[in-house]
Formats: structure tokens, C-alpha cells, sequence
């Protein structure tokens, strides 16, 4: 009888043991909420090889300060409602120290208050849209704003084909289209290039016909697309089937080398903005598309190397602090230590800026980077300069 008490004693001892060495085994805890089903998987896929490629490398090298990264990954399926919960989830019941994502920005602006109202950090890493970061002084991106790269990638189709006027379409129903149109539409007019016909569309549209021939009747040097995948990759395949084989300008949604996928010999002529080219071959580029490839057996795209760099650059800050195991404290840390990180990775150099909210006041940080233009010739981004 007497020997009962203490069998049990031993027992609990050992799990307790067990559980706290299992426990220090993947001590800092990352929340990573992406899309991975739906119809923004096509970037949110990538967007997750990214950061396990990352996490694998900082892990298999020591990790951070002795601790290993544990990356909690939840699927928010491209969808205002679940980004919600996932972040909720993550914050709240998985107690990670910050959150990466989500993926559309459509889903950041719903999302991100969550993290902000928290006190935790928003890290997203494919949100472009303007006024993603005047949430507040909890929210970060590397992914380099449309206003930043869209003048840019204007001014070099320009310079190439000779672009005298253009046409537009935009979809109007995404806070991410809408803001690329926005920001297509004032740089356009400081560039004093005439606009023939602007048309728009839905998410889920798979006709284009009456819009491109609306365009056609316009005789554009060009199409401005401000659009994601699965709707801006049938515009140019009905496009050119219409005859319209003009350049595409296109914005950070059209970046990705699953239009060879989905557009086939239709994707030429396709211009587009981004620190990140697999053209580019500095060091850091070579290394992490060497990596990507023997890793997924498939070629990274510009959505990969952002979340492949911002665990880079998170780690920066995390070598900078000393994680107490207050929570609350913590998150204030990361919060505090991100700014000051400088990082050259895979996407160039890199630094953050301050952003500023509604009211001019300082806000969240955006990326300060150099876009890189390329257009698409057989199957390839080519730079141009």
C-alpha cells in the first residue's frame, strides 16, 4: 500500500521530466498562417516551402541564442473570416510569440487588428496594399508595396515597347486589386500616359471576352492588370486569343512562375516589379534557389523567397533579445528589436521603414527595397534595364 503513493510520485516526476524536455526541444513558437487550400494556395504554398526551407536551415545550424524554431502553420484559405480565426487561434490558444501572414491582403486587413488589439506582431510577407501597416506599431512586412513598384515597372514597359497609351483592367472587388489600380492609375497620370477604356471584374469571373473586346476597340499599346493568378492568367490567354498581343503590365500578383502554368505560350510580354528575380544572381539568390529546388523539386517563385527572408530577418531580432517566457513582455521585445534589423537575403538588401496611419501619426514598418522590372519571354522572367 505504502509503496503505491510513491510509484505515482515517480511517474508524474518522469512525465513532468519528459514533458519539459520535449518542451525545450522547439522552444520559440511561430505562428505561420497562409493560405493552403482555396484559391490563393498557389501563393500560400509557396509562401510555406519558404519559411520551412528557413526553419530547417536555422535549425539545422544551432537556431537561435540554443533554441530551435517551431513553426505553427494553420491553413486560412485565402479568406477574411478564417485569417480571423486562425490568428485568433494561433495568438490566443497556441500562444505562439508572433504571427507571419496572412497571405491576400484582403485578409490582413481584417486579421491584423486581431494581432495589433493583442500586442503581437503581424509579419506579412505577400501584403502589398496600401494601408496594410497603418494598423499599427505591431504590424510588419517585407513584401514591398504597389505604390512603391508600380511606377517603376510602368516606366521600364515605357522604355522597352515604346507604350504611348494603355488600357486597364483591374478586379473590384479585392482590397489588393483595388489598391494595385489605385496606385496604377496615379502613376499613369504622373506619367502623363492616356488611359483608352478601363474595365473591371470579379473574383471567380472566367469570360473576359466583352472586356478585352471593349479594349481591343480602344487600340492600346498595352494592358495594365491589376489582378491575381486565377483571373489575370485566363485575361491574357482570352487576350491573345482575341488578337491582343500586346504587353501586360502587371502587379505583385502576377509575379510568380505558375503563369507558365496556367497561361502556357500565352504569358510573353508580361512586365512585372520585384526585389526578388530568379535572374538575379548574387550570392544569397543562388543559395536559396539551389536550396528551394533540392528541397520541393520545383523552381521558387517571388512569394517563396519573402517569407524565406523575413524568418532571416526575425531572426536578427531574436539573436538581439533575451527571451524572458513573459509572454507579454516578449511579444514587446520582438516588437522592439524588428526595426533595427538589416538583412541581405535572397531578395536584396533589406531594411524597414515606418509607416504612418490615417491621422500622419507613426504606425507598423513597410519594406524599403529596390524593385527589380522583368518581363516574360518562353517561360522565363527576363530583367530588364
Amino acid at each position: 500500500m505504502s509503496q503505491k503513493p510513491f510509484t505515482r510520485s515517480i511517474l508524474s516526476f518522469a512525465l513532468v521530466a519528459a514533458f519539459s524536455a520535449g518542451a525545450n526541444a522547439a522552444d520559440i513558437k511561430l505562428g505561420v498562417a497562409e493560405a493552403l487550400s482555396g484559391g490563393a494556395a498557389q501563393y500560400g504554398v509557396s509562401i510555406r516551402n519558404g519559411f520551412q526551407l528557413a526553419a530547417d536551415e536555422i535549425n539545422a545550424a544551432g537556431g537561435v541564442n540554443g533554441d530551435k524554431l517551431q513553426l505553427v502553420i494553420e491553413d486560412e484559405q485565402g479568406k477574411k473570416e478564417e485569417a480571423i480565426n486562425v490568428f485568433k487561434k494561433l495568438i490566443f490558444q497556441d500562444k505562439v510569440l508572433m504571427v507571419f501572414g496572412p497571405t491576400l491582403s484582403n485578409s490582413a486587413q481584417a486579421a491584423d487588428p486581431v494581432a495589433q488589439a493583442a500586442k503581437t506582431v503581424a509579419f506579412g510577407t505577400s501584403n502589398t496594399a496600401d494601408g496594410i501597416t497603418s494598423i499599427g506599431d505591431y504590424v510588419f512586412r517585407n513584401s514591398v508595396t504597389e505604390a512603391d513598384v508600380l511606377p517603376e515597372t510602368i516606366k521600364m514597359a515605357v522604355k522597352k515597347s515604346g507604350i504611348k497609351k494603355v488600357a486597364v483592367m483591374y478586379g473590384n472587388d479585392d482590397v489588393f486589386t483595388k489598391s494595385g489600380y489605385d496606385n496604377f492609375k496615379k502613376a499613369l497620370e504622373d506619367l502623363k500616359i492616356p488611359v483608352t477604356t478601363t474595365e473591371t471584374f470579379a473574383k471567380g469571373d472566367v469570360d473576359f471576352k466583352a472586356q478585352l473586346t471593349k479594349i481591343k476597340a480602344g487600340n492600346p499599346d498595352a494592358i495594365v492588370l491589376s489582378a491575381l493568378l486565377a483571373e489575370g492568367a485566363p485575361i491574357m490567354v482570352q487576350a491573345r486569343q482575341l488578337g491582343l498581343n500586346l504587353p501586360f503590365i502587371g502587379g505583385n500578383g502576377m509575379n510568380s512562375v505558375k503563369i507558365f502554368d496556367l497561361a502556357k505560350d500565352k504569358s510573353d510580354g508580361l512586365y512585372v516589379g520585384s526585389p526578388w528575380s530568379a535572374s538575379n544572381a548574387s550570392a544569397e539568390n543562388s543559395k536559396f534557389i539551389k536550396a528551394y529546388s533540392e528541397k520541393y523539386k520545383a523552381a521558387p517563385d517571388q512569394f517563396a523567397a519573402q517569407s524565406y527572408d523575413a524568418l532571416y530577418i526575425t531572426v536578427q531580432a531574436l539573436k538581439k533579445i533575451k527571451l524572458s517566457g513573459d509572454l507579454t513582455a516578449d511579444r514587446a521585445a520582438v516588437r522592439d528589436a524588428l526595426p533595427n534589423v538589416k538583412w541581405t537575403g535572397a531578395t536584396g538588401a533589406f531594411q524597414f521603414r515606418r509607416a504612418t496611419d490615417r491621422a500622419g501619426k507613426p504606425a507598423g514598418y513597410d519594406a524599403q527595397q529596390t524593385p527589380i522590372v522583368s518581363v516574360t519571354k518562353g517561360n522565363q522572367f527576363a530583367i530588364e534595364k
